[in-house]
């Protein structure tokens, strides 16, 4: 099992990104919780990760705080969610934002969130009330210790369009991951901001 990874990012395009491990490049795939921590292309980070192993398919994901890690561990073990819901779960979401729903039985914040439906919702309150991990609140565990340098990845061009490819990885419809970024003032911000932004209104 590899718990953990340090290199330099060299590319981020939600859900996914890549770090160079001593030349090595690991592909994985994060929450927006982690995009939201993470630096500029260039720098150096650890994430937490948490290899999910199948017949076709090798998948690494990587989070910035060991809650996501832990609270995703403990949401693909429900029947019915797979990591790629666990993972839009965790975007739509912080750790604590979810835990409050179970806790709260608020079944009605969970269904907005992409890919849950109604009988999911109650599902994870059923399951998880009384088996969620312990979770650090504010636990800022996203270690940069390098600027950008000259060697990094140009940026995306359009930051609109990708933010509507990353809202359709996470479940959403593509007319409606379109929607989402269109309701929001999107000129000078970035990617993960647009994201950020049309996520909060989803779950309002």
């Amino acid at each position: 099992m590899i718990g953990f990874l340090r290199g330099k990012l060299v590319h981020k395009a939600p859900p996914l990104l890549v770090l160079d491990v001593q030349g090595v490049g690991y592909e994985l795939e994060a929450p927006m919780t982690t995009f939201y921590d993470l630096p500029l292309v260039g720098a150096e980070v650890m994430l937490h990760t948490h290899l999910v192993v199948r017949e076709d398919a090798h998948s690494l994901f990587g989070f910035a705080h060991e809650a996501d890690r832990a609270l995703f561990r403990t949401l693909i073990k429900i029947t019915g969610v797979g990591p790629k819901l666990a993972l839009a779960i965790l975007s739509g979401q912080s750790a604590e934002a979810f835990q409050h729903c179970i806790r709260n039985n608020d079944t009605q914040a969970l269904v907005r969130l992409p890919g849950v439906g109604k009988k999911t919702a109650e599902r994870l309150v059923i399951e998880l009330r009384d088996r969620l991990p312990m979770m650090a609140i504010g636990n800022m565990e996203v270690f940069k210790t390098n600027e950008t340098n000259e060697t990094a990845l140009p940026t995306a061009n359009n930051p609109q369009q990708e933010a509507i490819s990353a809202l359709c990885s996470l479940g959403y419809k593509p007319l409606d991951a379109a929607k989402m970024v269109h309701n929001i003032n999107s000129q000078d911000k970035s990617c993960e901001d647009i994201i950020r932004l049309a996520l909060q209104n989803a779950v309002r």
